[in-house]
């Protein structure tokens, strides 16, 4: 049943309930570092990346993928890589400058990227097939 459920094409779900599930994440890891006394400045960095990730993705999705645009395909597949590494490493030189900070900022931006890849998996799961 597994090989059938992934192999099963299906259309590409909307971005928009993803990325807000990210978004409701970041909100509520506001209170919660806060309340645990987390560094606030590492909350600000993780929420300023998971708005710059957010542009950059609307940005990347304008662009048409197929077989008639291999270069904006390019583009976006390279974009992608790009941004995640980028985010990355941003991280990892705010957590070698300051642990606290880095450490509240990689745990929430990693929380709002799962939920975000979470609800975006199980949108394409329950999503019609195409075939």
């Amino acid at each position: 049943m597994t090989g059938s459920l992934l192999s099963t094409p299906r259309p590409v779900p909307e971005r928009r309930a993803p990325a807000l599930a990210g978004t409701g994440v970041v909100l509520l890891a506001l209170p919660v570092v806060v309340l645990g006394g987390w560094s606030l400045t590492g909350w600000g960095i993780a929420a300023g990346l998971w708005l710059a990730f957010q542009a950059i993705g609307l940005l990347l999705g304008r662009l048409r993928l197929g077989i008639g645009s291999v270069g904006s395909a390019g583009v976006v597949g390279v974009g992608r890589i790009m941004r995640a590494t980028g985010f990355v490493g941003v991280l990892f030189a705010v957590t070698v400058s300051s642990r606290d900070v880095g450490v509240t900022a990689l745990v929430v931006y990693a929380l709002a990227f799962t939920a975000e890849f979470v609800s975006s998996l199980l949108l394409y799961l329950g999503g019609e097939t195409l075939g």
